[in-house]
């Protein structure tokens, strides 16, 4: 199955994805990772993005849509992939269409009061990313696996926060409508419950689809 991630920014898509990628044997295709092998590869393609990037401007949709269409021709999206990031337009979602097609578009809702709390909590292992969060690390500085410092990313604040739900409000949120106008869309709702209750319910849904 081809599976769309949709959520605002801090409400558990990495997370579930992952779980969704092992659980179902699908790659988890985050448009970042995309960008950045492709750039680091020195592709055709990643180069014409690299330029846009370099000057501070979005990635034309034409060209993330080049990148998004070469990454799902890959051996291993032939039976099934998870977008993560992408899209995040209603002018890219119409692109992806006229390249495959989407079984189910998973929705994780979540209120941006919580999410906010979350966000402006959340501490990042500087060496191998883990991520935690303020009220569970009892003042630790350093993290669990690799020993490395944990730090504040620098949009991790309110107002960086409050200008990304904004742009997810003005630019991703519509997509929910467009998509539920398809009939393909399912929500759940993103809660401060242990990751694993929130997986299993996307879980049972997506068994429907095999």
């Amino acid at each position: 199955m081809n599976i769309i991630l949709l959520g605002a920014p801090g409400a558990g898509k990495g997370t579930q994805a992952s779980r969704i990628s092992r659980r179902f044997g699908m790659p988890h295709i985050s448009t970042g990772d995309i960008f950045r092998a492709n750039i680091k590869n020195q592709t055709e393609i990643g180069l014409l993005a690299k330029s846009y990037i370099d000057k501070g401007q979005l990635v034309p949709d034409d060209v993330t849509c080049k990148i998004v269409e070469n990454r799902l021709q890959e051996e291993d999206c032939k039976n099934g992939f998870l977008l993560d990031g992408f899209p995040r337009t209603v002018n890219q979602a119409e692109a992806l269409e006229r390249f495959t097609h989407i079984d189910v578009v998973v929705n994780i809702d979540i209120d941006f009061a919580l999410l906010t709390a979350r966000l402006c909590g959340r501490r990042v292992c500087k060496e191998c990313g883990e991520t935690y969060h303020v009220s569970t690390l009892n003042g630790k500085t350093n993290c669990e696996k690799c020993n490395g410092e944990l730090h504040q990313r620098a949009d991790d604040n309110p107002e960086t926060v409050q200008k990304r739900l904004d742009v997810y409000l003005a630019q991703t949120a519509p997509l929910i409508k467009y998509y539920t106008e398809k009939g393909v869309i399912k929500n759940f709702t993103g809660t401060d419950e242990p990751p694993e209750v929130l997986f299993q319910q996307i879980e049972k849904v997506l068994e429907e689809y095999r």
